[in-house]
């Protein structure tokens, strides 16, 4: 099916391991409702996530097409190493059944099935970058929320996802360090100083032209001195970008 850009809607969901948000926009962006946004539950099989999909859109205007971004690694349209969803329990262990049937599981074709239009399904810090970047130069874009996404653009291009923040940072790991339980572990004043330590990590390894930081925990750092190249995002991106995805998709 073809879709003239200038006439579609689309349904943007950006899921995320707290909540999960949509809504639906015009081919300018404007929205067509209000946002809608549920609790993540918890255990959440891909078939329950489905079903709370289903029952979050019901009453929302005809859509032509959707957009999800999703906290995990995702190639050809399925979802890889779900660590959010893979917990019985928020902030728990991971549950080796729930791992399992993330992994790898067809998400984009499921959803595609389910509504009957096209689908797009990609990392939601890829669709935050989408929104967000200015197509010159190297950008990279890192999401702070239940744990830390990573994207980047080369001249306008999305570059295949990668996993950056799962590296080995400060005895565990950037997602690990900068995630939501460790923040509230810690406190904010101590979290801010990893998450300055971990820029200057990211802009030694990738020699970014701009860094762009987005999530919900993303709003403690107004104000912060992150360097010349930084830049703080509204956290609207991961749905706004729901569009843009479309276009770096062609």
């Amino acid at each position: 099916m073809t879709l003239k850009f200038s006439s579609v809607s689309t349904l943007a969901v950006d899921v995320g391991g707290s909540g999960i948000k949509a809504i639906v926009l015009d081919s300018n962006g404007e929205p067509l409702n209000d946002r809608a946004r549920i609790e993540t539950p918890y255990p959440c099989t891909p078939e329950l996530f489905l079903t709370l999909l289903a029952d979050l859109v019901q009453d929302f205007p005809a859509f032509d097409r959707v957009s999800i971004g999703f906290p995990a690694m995702v190639r050809d349209g399925k979802t890889l190493r779900v660590v959010p969803f893979a917990r019985a329990v928020k902030g728990g262990p991971r549950d080796p059944e729930l791992f399992g049937l993330w992994d790898g599981y067809p998400l984009q074709n499921a959803v595609d099935t389910m509504f009957g239009v096209p689908t797009l399904l990609a990392n939601d810090a890829d669709v935050q970058g989408c929104a967000v970047v200015s197509g010159e130069g190297t950008e990279f874009v890192m999401t702070l929320g239940t744990g830390v996404g990573t994207s980047l653009f080369y001249h306008g291009n999305l570059l295949p996802h990668m996993e950056l923040s799962h590296g080995t940072f400060a005895g565990d790991s950037i997602d690990i360090q900068l995630g939501n339980a460790n923040r509230k572990i810690i406190g904010n004043s101590q979290w801010i100083e990893l998450v300055k330590r971990a820029v200057r990590d990211f802009e030694a390894k990738l020699f970014p032209d701009r860094v762009y930081i987005g999530g919900g925990n993303s709003k403690l750092l107004v104000g912060v001195d992150l360097g010349p190249h930084v830049e703080i995002v509204s956290n609207t991106a991961g749905l706004m970008g729901g569009i843009k995805l479309w276009e770096f998709s062609q």
